[in-house]
C-alpha cells in the first residue's frame, strides 16, 4: 500500500523547493531533516516552513512556481491536502488525510508517509510483530496508525477515546482492515487492562490529554507517544518508571519524512544522516 518513489523530481544542479505546512508551525523539526537529506544527497534544495490552514492550503499549492517539488503537510491540513490532490495513494484514501504532497506533472500526488512513521517507530522499539494493540485517541493520526498496526500483523485493536463518538471512523477503519475493534473510554481500570494485555500502544493525542490516563497506559510494554513537542511528556514519564519501552514522537517523525525525501527527489533517503541531524539537535536541546 505504500507509494514507490516515480523518480519525476530525480535532482539535477537545478534548485528546487520543499516546505511543510501547517498551523502552528515554528516547532516543526521537518526543515532539519529535510535538508540534512538534501545535503547529503548533494542538492541545493530549500525546504521552509509555511504557515497555512486548511482552508488557505488550495490557495497557496496553487500559487507554488514549477520549482516547487514536494510539501511536507501537519495538522490542521492533512484532510485538505487529500481533497487538493489529483492523484491519490491506496493508502492515503483508506486513513483518509494526507502528509505529503509530491508535484506531478499535471498536478500533485497525495500520500500518507504517517503509516512508514508508525511503522518504523515501532520497529526501533523492538516491537516486530503485533498481535493486540491499543491506539489511544481517534483523530487524525490514529487511523494511520491503526493501518501500521494491520501491516503488523495485529487482529485485534482497542480504540481508546474520550468521546466514544469521535471514534467511529477509527472503527470503521480497523473493521474494513479486518480488525476485531474495541472502543472503550478512560475509565483507568479499563485502558490499564486493555493496555497490560497488548503488544504495543500508540497514543496520537496531546500531552495533557494523555496526562489524564498516563499511570493505566504505562501498563504496555511498549508505548509509542506521537508528541515531540513539549518531551518528555507524562505519558512518557509514567512509562519509563513503570520500566517499560517508550518511542518517542521524533522517531515517527523520522521514520515518515523518509519516504517523503524518497518521494520529492527519487532517491534513496540518506538515513544516517538524517538521523544523525536529528539526533544531534536534540543533543543541542
Amino acid at each position: 500500500m505504500g507509494a514507490e518513489p516515480t523518480g519525476t523530481n530525480t535532482a539535477t544542479g537545478a534548485v528546487r523547493k520543499a516546505a511543510v505546512l501547517g498551523k502552528p508551525i515554528a516547532h516543526s523539526r521537518s526543515p532539519l531533516l529535510h535538508l540534512a537529506a538534501y545535503r547529503a544527497l548533494g542538492l541545493p534544495w530549500t525546504y521552509e516552513r509555511l504557515e497555512c490552514d486548511a482552508e488557505r492550503l488550495p490557495g497557496l499549492v496553487d500559487g507554488l512556481g514549477p520549482e516547487w517539488v514536494g510539501l511536507s503537510v501537519t495538522m490542521p491540513d492533512k484532510e485538505a491536502a487529500l481533497a487538493y490532490a489529483s492523484v491519490r495513494t491506496e493508502r492515503a484514501l483508506l486513513v483518509g488525510s494526507a502528509n505529503t504532497l509530491v508535484r506531478e506533472v499535471d498536478g500533485w500526488r497525495a500520500d500518507c508517509t504517517d503509516v512508514d512513521g508508525v511503522l518504523g517507530a515501532l520497529r526501533e522499539g523492538g516491537v516486530t510483530t503485533v498481535d493486540s494493540a491499543v491506539v489511544l485517541g481517534a483523530g487524525g493520526t490514529a487511523r494511520p496508525a491503526l493501518l501500521a498496526l494491520a501491516e503488523l500483523g495485529a487482529k485485534q485493536v482497542t480504540v481508546l477515546a474520550r468521546d466514544a463518538g469521535r471514534a467511529r471512523g477509527a472503527r470503521e477503519l480497523a473493521e474494513r482492515l479486518g480488525l476485531a475493534v474495541t472502543v472503550a473510554g478512560f475509565e483507568p481500570r479499563a485502558v490499564r487492562t486493555a493496555c497490560a494485555e497488548s503488544d504495543a500502544v500508540v497514543s496520537t493525542i496531546p500531552a495533557e490529554a494523555a496526562a489524564v490516563v498516563a499511570e493505566p497506559v504505562a501498563a504496555a510494554p511498549v508505548v509509542l507517544d506521537a508528541i515531540y513537542d513539549p518531551w518528555p511528556t507524562p505519558l512518557a514519564v509514567a512509562v519509563v518508571r513503570a520500566e517499560h519501552a517508550v518511542v518517542g514522537g521524533l522517531r515517527m517523525l523520522l521514520n515518515q519524512a523518509y519516504g517523503q525525501v524518497e518521494q520529492f527527489t527519487g532517491r534513496s533517503a540518506p538515513r544516517a544522516e538524517m538521523a544523525a541531524a536529528l539526533d544531534a539537535a536534540d543533543l543541542d536541546r
